[in-house]
């Protein structure tokens, strides 16, 4: 696989996928522009070579139609501002007009083209759509690395139409980040999983824990964890078929001698939406009519003294509902003994990212991926279908 420095760029119109699909509040205004700002480095460094930068992304879920509410122009408007200079929104994404503005580009220029998702083509990766968006670049890049795990037009089929492809500095960025933290970690590995579902996770876990030394589990899915072992767990979230795999899963573990850590106490409520009755009960203990919302005060102390010896540190996954106050301590704890860990620090996920950033804690971070389902990917041992199509 080629990256941007394999390239000459000069004079060339340069099709990049990236990825702008970023929360807007009720005006339409950007609430978090972290993907825009990531894209930027290789935007610039496109249009410092003399090439002429053709932007493409979604933005939500607008199924094939045109739904205003998507459009791209707050993001056009927001990389203005960040690259100093005017960034054109194209009225569309294909088509003769978009292929009359392109075709008038200058070198140094950016133009970003409207919302993939405004045509169905871009989701069912239609051989048509990709031949109408090939159009408009002589090179191909690939930046848009939270949504490289989607075959899609934009990520796949496009890509397969060129000659000259790569990946942007994001994408090579994240992978490398990838690479040292998976390929040849620095010892004690230790793996941390968490949010709402085992469901989603486990195939990422059973592949990871060939390599980890330690496995922290935190959220929901521990509940299904100790649940397996006979714990009962009141009324919170349990996936019971799941407990099979659970169990070999842990039997597998314990043959590697990889520590396994799991709550031995939580924070407690009859639901999420009661208010002012948060309490910590051991795990032994859990009340029937009660739910584990969030991990107890003698597991995050517990976590944070297994993550101090650690050399490289994975995290996905909250460690409860910390979108609700009483039930943001867990998290907010395992946030502060990661990023006091001396290790190599990796983290992936939205509700992870969105939790740190509350924080204002990402400094202290070895790198935060963009990537939440792409990041699963990796972990899973699978290879991105976006990276498949630029090899």
């Amino acid at each position: 696989m080629k990256y941007l420095s394999d390239l000459n760029l000069a004079g060339k119109r340069v099709l990049v996928r990236v990825d702008f699909n970023v929360p807007l509040d009720d005006t339409k205004k950007i609430t978090d522009d972290n993907r825009i700002k990531q894209a930027v480095p290789t935007i610039k460094y496109i249009i410092e070579k003399g090439g002429k930068a053709v932007l493409m992304s979604h933005l939500g879920s607008p199924d094939g139609t045109k739904d205003l509410n998507c459009s791209l122009a707050p993001c056009a408007q927001k990389l203005s501002e960040l690259l100093g200079k005017t960034v054109e929104l194209a009225p569309d994404c294909v088509g003769p007009v978009v292929e009359k503005k392109v075709a008038a580009l200058k070198d140094g220029e950016v133009i970003l083209l409207e919302n993939l998702r405004f045509h169905a083509g871009e989701t069912n990766n239609d051989g048509e759509f990709c031949s109408l968006l090939s159009r408009l670049g002589d090179i191909y890049v690939n930046d848009a690395f939270a949504t490289a795990h989607r075959a899609h037009a934009s990520m796949v089929g496009v890509a397969k139409l060129f000659k000259e492809k790569c990946a942007g500095l994001l994408m090579q960025k994240e992978l490398d980040f990838a690479d040292k933290a998976l390929k040849n970690p620095k010892r004690p590995l230790c793996v941390i999983l968490g949010g709402a579902k085992t469901s989603t996770k486990l195939a990422a876990l059973i592949n990871i824990a060939d390599k980890a030394d330690k496995v922290i589990i935190g959220g929901a899915m521990a509940n299904t964890f100790l649940a397996a072992t006979g714990l009962q767990m009141g009324k919170s979230l349990v996936e019971r078929d799941l407990f099979p795999q659970i169990i070999k899963l842990m039997a597998s573990l314990a043959r590697r001698d990889c520590k396994l850590y799991l709550p031995v106490d939580f924070m407690v409520g009859p639901s999420l939406g009661a208010k002012g009755v948060a309490r910590a009960v051991p795990a032994q203990e859990m009340p029937a009519d009660m739910m584990a919302l969030d991990i107890g005060p003698a597991t995050s102390l517990l976590y944070k003294e297994a993550i101090q010896s650690a050399e490289t540190v994975i995290w996905n996954g909250p460690m409860g509902a910390f979108e609700h106050e009483e039930y943001a301590t867990g998290t907010h704890s395992l946030i502060e003994a990661i990023g006091g860990s001396h290790g190599l620090t990796l983290v992936g996920g939205g509700d992870t990212d969105a939790a740190i950033h509350t924080m204002e804690m990402a400094h202290k971070f070895s790198y935060i991926s963009t990537g939440g389902g792409a990041f699963l990917y990796i972990l899973e041992g699978k290879t991105l279908p976006a990276l498949q199509a630029l090899a």
